[in-house]
């Protein structure tokens, strides 16, 4: 069986197994339960599905590749990652649930006013998309060197199917199906990464002490940066962007929070979250080592490094030196990763849009609701996918950096206008919101523009804390002096 049919029965199997989870999760489901899970999600499903959800098709073909330019300074940004999620579980989550949302923004409009209740929405809107498109390109881009390119299918087919299969899974069963379908992400995703580490170890002939050894004496595999301050390695700059890029892009993001919102109560939600943020560390440090490891194994057999570091997982994956098992744990683990994210992603879009934007009622007439919703969640899928066609066309960067440095920009509004309402008490001048939103990304890229000009300091991925600053300091210019209620 050759390389593209080979990958094909592999997605079938998964979309099969897929499918049936789609059908179990979505019987006596209703589209009030779609929008909120149903709010009875056990815990520990909810904690193996968060270990998976903010892993995508990037996390798994770029991170490894990441090492070869950048060690392991990615670990600082996780370690950031587990505080943050602590901050989630024991600050935001309280706030969510006491105020029974289905979309996190609507405590925007509680707090300052329907014209930043929009904003935060469409600001998610426009994050999530973007993000969402740049992850699944990288599916989308791997899956067409090894299928549809050989049997002569032009891109933008590859990107109509891929989106139909996406959008057929997650219509009907929505939140309750992307919990249960990102369980079965995360299993397959460890399980893809450790027995790839296996099989590479048995290749170069080394045991497990050896392996150790071997990761621990090469230069890739360099955990901390405290050298250099200007270098976007440095560790604080790391640790610090870390923390809050994971409250930003999951403690304020409807997509991964959609989740944590269908537990049971709030002490359910802390107990997944707490869980997931530890075990994401070991989980991405798993990728690491797998990047050096598929590093020596380039050494080994005279591999030539592909032009770019993404590409590097693939090209070992399905060299002909390789058992034929490697290639399918590559494919489960790719579309695993990347299908389940794309999904979660179209079905929080489709709530956020209908909730915050259309302003439906989930209690309104469950026919009508249900016939917007469906609208909503083909316009959602095709936007996704020309985005996606239009990045293909345009992606010259690392995928790793392009999504943290779109999400730098785009979630800092977010995160500045939470982090005012809940530590302040002050009213704002609501209209005004908008322009100060938008006024702070523009800002923010001067700001990092002039610092590298003038005195050669790299602005990286905690540009989101001074877009955020910019964007709080916005909001007391507005400040009315009035004092609302607490958060």
């Amino acid at each position: 069986m050759t390389t593209p049919w080979i990958v094909l029965a592999t997605i079938v199997g998964y979309f099969i197994v897929l499918f049936i989870i789609s059908w179990l999760a979505s019987r006596r489901a209703d589209t009030t339960t779609a929008l909120t899970g149903g709010r009875q999600a056990p815990w520990f499903i909810v904690a193996i599905a968060m270990i998976g959800a903010p892993i995508s098709g990037v996390t798994f073909i770029s991170v490894p590749g990441y090492v070869v330019g950048s060690s392991y300074s990615y670990m600082q940004m996780v370690l950031g990652f587990a505080v943050g999620y602590l901050v989630i579980a024991y600050v935001l989550m309280p706030l969510f649930f006491r105020r029974r949302l289905v979309s996190i923004y609507g405590y925007l409009e509680e707090r300052f006013g329907g014209k930043t209740h929009k904003t935060g929405a469409w600001f998610f809107f426009v994050s999530k998309m973007l993000g969402a498109a740049v992850r699944f390109l990288v599916v989308c881009v791997t899956l067409q060197a090894l299928v549809f390119e050989p049997l002569g299918i032009p891109f933008v087919f590859n990107v109509i199917a891929t989106i139909a299969l996406i959008f057929l899974y997650t219509l009907q069963g929505g939140v309750k199906t992307v919990i249960w379908t990102d369980t079965l992400k995360s299993l397959c995703l460890i399980l893809s990464v450790v027995l790839c580490i296996v099989f590479i170890a048995q290749s170069l002939g080394l045991n497990f002490a050896q392996m150790a050894s071997a990761v621990a004496d090469d230069e890739s595999s360099r955990v901390f940066f405290f050298d250099n301050p200007k270098e976007d390695t440095y560790f604080w700059k790391q640790f610090l962007a870390g923390i809050f890029m994971v409250i930003a892009m999951t403690g304020l993001d409807q997509d991964l929070m959609q989740r944590t919102l269908a537990s049971k109560n709030v002490a359910e939600s802390k107990k997944g979250l707490i869980v997931s943020g530890v075990t994401q560390v070991f989980v991405v440090g798993l990728f690491l080592v797998l990047g050096t490891m598929l590093v020596l194994y380039t050494r080994h057999a005279g591999i030539a490094m592909p032009e770019k570091n993404d590409a590097l997982f693939g090209l070992v994956a399905r060299h002909e030196t390789m058992p034929v098992v490697m290639l399918v744990l590559f494919v489960l683990g790719l579309i695993a990763a990347g299908y389940s994210a794309a999904g979660s992603a179209l079905t929080a879009l489709t709530t956020s849009f209908m909730v915050d934007i259309l302003n439906r009622d989930i209690k309104a007439d469950n026919a009508a609701l249900g016939s917007t919703r469906r609208i909503v969640h083909i316009a959602m899928a095709a936007v996704m996918g020309v985005i996606i066609y239009v990045f293909f066309l345009l992606n010259n960067d690392s995928a790793i950096k392009m999504v943290y440095s779109l999400a730098s920009f785009t979630y800092g509004p977010i995160l500045g206008l939470f982090a005012y309402g809940m530590f302040t008490r002050r009213a704002v001048r609501d209209r005004w919101v908008p322009l100060v939103c938008v006024a702070a990304p523009v800002l923010s890229y001067f700001l990092q523009q002039f610092c590298k000009q003038q005195w050669d300091y790299t602005i990286g991925f905690e540009l989101l804390l001074y877009n955020a600053a910019l964007t709080i300091i916005g909001l007391i210019c507005l400040s009315t002096g009035k004092k609302t209620n607490p958060a």
